[in-house]
């Protein structure tokens, strides 16, 4: 190769749906580690980071957020027929986020409790994650992300390899800790045995109840560790909100709370429910 020959970087997309931007904000965070991704990839689409845009295809497209209007479903076929790769980010993109409480309950529920005029709005009546509308090649769960998971699965896309990210519970990152059992002890409704690592157990560690910010892990029995927990002492409307968050969507979490007899899902001291269209 000569010297005048110019070697292409792969093009970067960083794509934003209904969230938060907080899993977009843990590739920022990765700060050093982040400059030396900009010199092996070229960042086409960042509007988190940069105005600068340059028109597709894309290497590898990173999406965060799930679908809840027309334009997204238009918007994400469009990403996807301009990706190689396609990366959803964050729970949102992989299993609806907290939005897709929408699915439980009647349309236009929520936003009539908050807009003066919520005919105004145009959106789905439910939200979903990214996969239920165009192939996907990686997931990367959490809210948010783990900035070094997201920095192993980039690494991996650019080497062509497989990405090594964790798949088992929370339960093996308190034990690796040092973690007093929290579901073990009583002291609160812990979803870390059922709930996917890579938050190297946060919550537990400063003596709060894991709540399922990473999605279910691989093979999780949620509706035996619900069992388990009601055995305990905790009653079926605290374990119903608890699996009722960040990924309540999740069809591990979502059979597990309708298991509990949770049909609808509560704010405050108001119960909403999605009519039965039988």
């Amino acid at each position: 190769m000569s010297v005048d020959t110019v070697v292409e970087r792969p093009t970067l997309a960083v794509w934003k749906f209904a969230s938060c931007d907080g899993c977009q904000l843990s590739l920022l965070d990765l700060e050093p580690e982040l400059l030396a991704i900009t010199r092996a990839v070229r960042i086409a689409h960042f509007t988190e980071m940069t105005r600068a845009h340059v028109e597709g295809p894309y290497d590898i497209s990173l999406v965060e957020g799930s679908i809840t209007t027309d334009d997204d479903v238009a918007r994400i076929l469009e990403v996807r027929a301009q990706s190689r790769y396609l990366v959803t980010i964050g729970a949102c993109a992989a299993t609806g986020g907290i939005q897709a409480l929408r699915n439980f309950v009647e349309p236009g529920a929520f936003p009539a409790m908050v807009y003066a005029h919520p005919d105004y709005l145009r959106a789905l009546d439910t939200s979903t994650p990214v996969s239920a509308h165009v192939a996907v090649d990686y997931e990367l769960r959490g809210c948010p992300i783990d900035r070094f998971q997201l920095l192993e699965v980039l690494l991996a896309l650019l080497a062509h390899r497989r990405p090594i990210v964790a798949t088992h519970s929370v339960c093996q990152e308190c034990k690796a800790r040092g973690t007093v059992c929290l579901a073990v002890s009583g002291e609160s409704a812990c979803l870390g045995p059922v709930t996917r690592a890579g938050c190297n157990a946060l919550c537990p560690s400063i003596g709060r109840g894991c709540f399922g910010c990473f999605g279910p892990s691989e093979g999780a029995n949620v509706t035996s560790l619900m069992q388990w927990l009601r055995s305990h002492g905790h009653d079926e409307v605290t374990l119903a909100r608890s699996l009722q968050t960040f990924n309540a969507a999740a069809p591990a979490f979502r059979d597990a709370a309708t298991n509990l007899g949770a049909t609808k899902v509560t704010i405050g001291t108001t119960a909403h429910s999605r009519k039965d269209e039988s």
